[in-house]
């Protein structure tokens, strides 16, 4: 107690910034979470009596919905959605609070409307993330897609969900609505499709439906979604799901427990019982599992052992071992004399299997193919007819560009004419949802947006790549960093191209451009 110092600032409303102060007293001690930050930026300059109104009416409130442990864990990143939700741009996880300050000062309504907007938005994230649904079905739903960790859905479900307590969405919808992003979210996992672009897919998607047809409006932009955002098929999904090794999956808890409970009032327990290979894990088969997979045994071992045919759920793993099939199947019994085979079991995952004679390449692959079956009704796409689909596809069409390749002066009959022709041809093969516009001073290469830029000049060409010098994989140091200097094209590098020895090392970079924009890119956790 001798050494404990009592430090008091007194501060003049008149003179002092508080908020500067606190952002600044602790900049040497314990960090302060941006919930700390955000708080006494909001509320630090008001006048007691409304600084207090505001705290008792919603920041506390807001703080108790949290829970103390959650709301210091969990405010930075619901904060983090909101400002995804309210603006479209997708804040750093670092940069919250100068996110936070940058849309405060562009909200025009009072800051007690900003508070209590918030602290809605608050109590929208505790239903969807911490589990404080009310509704049963919408709250498991909610959990499924919980597993699935998939949090950059948030921005869109915190506005769908706000447009549900609004009357806008039926409960039935929104349950239709999470179980669409689930089954978006897990086919693509299943198919080992990129995550990564599921940021800018579900950043915007709200903005981009028709809320008089919420529903219908989400299926046709999940189904129009360009190539590498898209919604897999029921024959990807199936095929991916009977030929992956399930055992390793990391979602193998998620998907086993999603499959046994489907159409279940009576929900399984499914962490009370463990993993089941039915032909056995053990590669020194016995004779007579040899000679139930027949002469290619050992291939048909390798090729099947962990993935979906063979795969099932029992509580008498130690009892079934590697016992023959016909043990497993129904011959097995308890202390009691109970048959415990495989064939007794209430799993669904186990139906059919009493009336299977040999365990062998082709019972795996039956079983598989009506489980892949299954599972397309558990984890379902959406369906519209091309009359629907018709109706959202339809866009304004784009004025006639007034340029083309004979409108460049340096793409004349020629040398350079004829490096642009081989480029062209090589960066439009990158991928189909590339496409080319010529522009005035230059031809521009889109996916989202510009990924390259082509400028071409009499000594050759000059590459605009969208893309920071400090991404880019640049061996050879041939980019240049005009971030910030005058420049034809969009992109902060430029390289130059002069014969079609540069090309290959040219379309490298212009890949890394186009990843990037596509989500494709290897980008840290978000």
């Amino acid at each position: 107690m001798d050494k404990l110092i009592v430090v008091e600032v007194a501060l003049d409303r008149a003179q002092d910034n508080p908020q500067l102060i606190f952002e600044s007293m602790n900049s040497t001690g314990l960090e302060l979470s941006q919930a700390d930050l955000i708080r006494n930026y909001i509320l630090m300059g008001l006048e007691q009596q409304l600084q207090t109104e505001l705290y008792k009416s919603y920041w506390r409130p807001m703080e108790r919905a949290f829970g103390p442990a959650a709301y210091s864990t969990h405010f930075d990143a619901f904060m983090r959605h909101f400002l995804t939700t309210k603006t479209g741009d997708i804040p750093n996880v670092r940069d919250v609070y100068v996110a936070f300050k940058e849309y405060a000062r562009k909200h025009e309504s009072e800051v007690s409307d900003m508070v209590a907007d918030i602290h809605t938005f608050a109590l929208h994230y505790c239903a969807i993330a911490l589990d404080g649904e009310s509704d049963v079905a919408l709250g498991q739903a909610f959990k499924d897609l919980r597993e699935l960790k998939v949090e950059v859905s948030y921005p869109f479900l915190l506005e769908v969900y706000d447009d549900y307590k609004r009357d806008l969405l039926s409960t039935e919808e929104i349950k239709e609505i999470v179980r669409l992003v689930e089954s978006y979210v897990f086919r693509r996992v299943v198919c080992s499709l990129p995550t990564n672009s599921h940021n800018k897919t579900f950043a915007g998607l709200a903005k981009t439906l028709d809320k008089e047809n919420y529903v219908e409006s989400l299926k046709a932009s999940f189904l129009l979604q360009p190539t590498y955002r898209g919604f897999p098929t029921d024959q990807a999904f199936e095929q991916a799901l009977k030929t992956r090794d399930l055992y390793s999956f990391r979602n193998r808890s998620y998907w086993l427990r999603r499959l046994e409970n489907h159409g279940r009032k009576e929900r399984v327990v499914v962490e009370q019982y463990t993993v089941e290979h039915i032909m056995p894990q053990n590669p020194d088969l016995s004779n007579e599992w040899k000679a139930d997979l027949g002469p290619d045994w050992k291939n048909v071992h390798e090729t099947y052992l962990h993935t979906l045919g063979n795969l099932t759920l029992s509580a008498y793993n130690s009892e079934y071992s590697d016992r023959p099939w016909p043990v497993k199947r129904d011959q097995i019994r308890d202390r009691d004399g109970n048959p415990i085979g495989l064939a007794y079991s209430p799993l669904k995952l186990n139906q059919g299997l009493g009336h299977v004679e040999v365990w062998n390449e082709s019972a795996i692959k039956d079983r598989a193919d009506r489980i892949a079956t299954e599972s397309s009704k558990v984890w379902s796409a959406p369906t519209l007819s091309e009359l629907i689909l018709n109706k959202y596809r339809e866009v304004p069409p784009s004025p006639a560009s007034q340029y083309s390749i004979d409108t460049h002066r340096y793409l004349a009959p020629g040398p350079t004419r004829e490096l642009f022709l081989e480029l062209r041809k090589l960066v439009l093969g990158l991928d189909p949802n590339v496409t080319e516009e010529f522009l005035r001073v230059y031809v521009a290469y889109k996916a989202e947006t510009n990924f390259v830029d082509v400028v071409a000049q009499a000594s050759g060409l000059v590459l605009s790549l969208n893309i920071s010098i400090h991404d880019l994989e640049d061996p050879k140091g041939l980019g240049v960093d005009v971030s910030g200097k005058g420049r034809w094209g969009n992109g902060d590098v430029e390289i130059k191209v002069s014969s079609s020895d540069d090309l290959p090392y040219a379309l490298g970079l212009i890949r890394q451009a186009l990843d990037r924009q596509l989500g494709e890119a290897s980008v840290p956790a978000q």
